[in-house]
């Protein structure tokens, strides 16, 4: 039997509240339709998610809207319960797209690590983010491999706010998928995919008393660095400046980004065709805790991980190094790893490089952050 759609009255607006105010006593999720919109978008993600911002990347059609809290921000950086804070929130226009925001406080209770993700993820499987730059702590990426094609309307912004109290951090994540008429190929677009991050961080820092130093609007960023834009590595002036070149792992060509204060850097070392040989990766705060209690999880069968020792090797081509960072934020992480599947790297992999190339990359990233000297991977 079809059903017939009421107009939503004000009497039953009112009814259609008390039940989602009920719903989230009991769920912690409130699911939002059209008629009640500007209040759901007032309220979600905690009340930290800012209203013109979302309206101005997704219009002013009906929306839905989801949202959860749970845990709490209380400055317990320096204790061993952590920071349990996890705030997401998704908002659903038809026709035009959709933004998920996450709020993770770091660092996280100890008793999740090795049991998930503890951040939500940046996408770096195709493309190489980049860093945002304007005096944010933060990175722009994307998985999509093909920009210009009329479905690259997704990207990823990361934001990380050190607070002023050491050791504490928020790390704010939005994933924004857009119409079809959104395009990051077009330059003037792309500070629209930030504007919703770095807003939501400005009213996060607030609203949980962070006290972080925050940056100025974001009015240009690059596109995330793809596969085919491999450049010579003499002459490397970002993430993999300084790095060798290597005659027997036939390593001459690099992907790199720009070396900001981004809370990841990724060198991506290649053959002279550009095809893969080894990538460099440093992680600092949240990003290099989530590492660490990763290997926990995924490298039981090690005798020792990145989580136990500051410096060691990983398997048969994979070094790691590590260096204390200041303010009571978490030791930096930095990874060397083949990246060639099943090539020269792996089969006979040239370990005399790849420590060196690792201590290249490790002391000058260590150096930018403001972090001691790396303890470095022995022979």
């Amino acid at each position: 039997m079809a059903l017939i759609q009421r107009p939503f009255t004000r009497r039953r607006l009112r009814a259609l509240a008390a039940v989602a105010v009920a719903l989230a006593a009991l769920a912690g999720v409130i699911l939002w339709f059209a008629g009640s919109e500007d209040r759901a978008l007032d309220e979600a993600c905690d009340g930290v998610l800012p209203v013109g911002e979302v309206r101005a990347v997704l219009g002013d059609g009906d929306m839905e809207i989801t949202n959860r809290t749970e845990g709490s921000f209380d400055g317990a950086g320096e204790s061993e319960r952590g920071n349990s804070l996890s705030v997401r929130c998704e908002v659903r226009s038809e026709g035009t797209g959709r933004l998920t925001v996450t709020i993770a406080g770091a660092p996280r209770p100890s008793a999740e690590h090795g049991k998930a993700e503890l951040y939500a993820a940046v996408p770096s499987r195709h493309t190489l983010p980049v860093p945002l730059g304007h005096g944010w702590s933060g990175l722009f990426a994307t998985d999509s491999a093909r920009l210009g094609d009329g479905e690259d309307g997704g990207a990823t912004t990361a934001v990380l706010l050190p607070c002023a109290k050491g050791g504490d951090s928020l790390l704010i994540t939005v994933a924004s998928v857009l119409g079809r008429d959104v395009t990051l190929d077009n330059p003037a677009g792309r500070p629209g995919f930030i504007r919703t991050a770095t807003a939501t961080a400005e009213a996060a820092n607030d609203h949980w008393d962070c006290g972080a130093r925050l940056g100025t609007p974001v009015r240009e960023v690059d596109l995330p660095v793809n596969e085919d834009e491999y450049e010579p590595l003499i002459g490397a002036k970002g993430t993999c400046a300084g790095v060798p070149t290597a005659a027997r792992s036939a390593v001459s060509t690099a992907r790199e980004t720009a070396r900001a204060d981004a809370p990841r850097e990724t060198c991506a070392l290649g053959a002279r065709d550009g095809s893969p040989r080894y990538r460099l990766d440093a992680y600092y705060g949240p990003y290099a805790e989530d590492a660490r209690a990763q290997f926990t999880h995924d490298y039981d069968y090690e005798n020792v991980t990145p989580a136990e020792k500051p410096a060691g090797r990983l398997g048969r081509s994979a070094y790691w190094a590590g260096a204390t960072c200041p303010k009571g934020a978490a030791s930096a992480l930095y990874l060397i790893r083949a990246d060639d599947a099943d090539g020269d790297a792996r089969r006979s992999p040239d370990l005399g490089y790849e420590r060196a190339a690792l201590k290249a990359f490790a002391t000058r990233s260590a150096a930018h952050h403001g972090c001691a000297a790396p303890s470095l991977p022995g022979g």
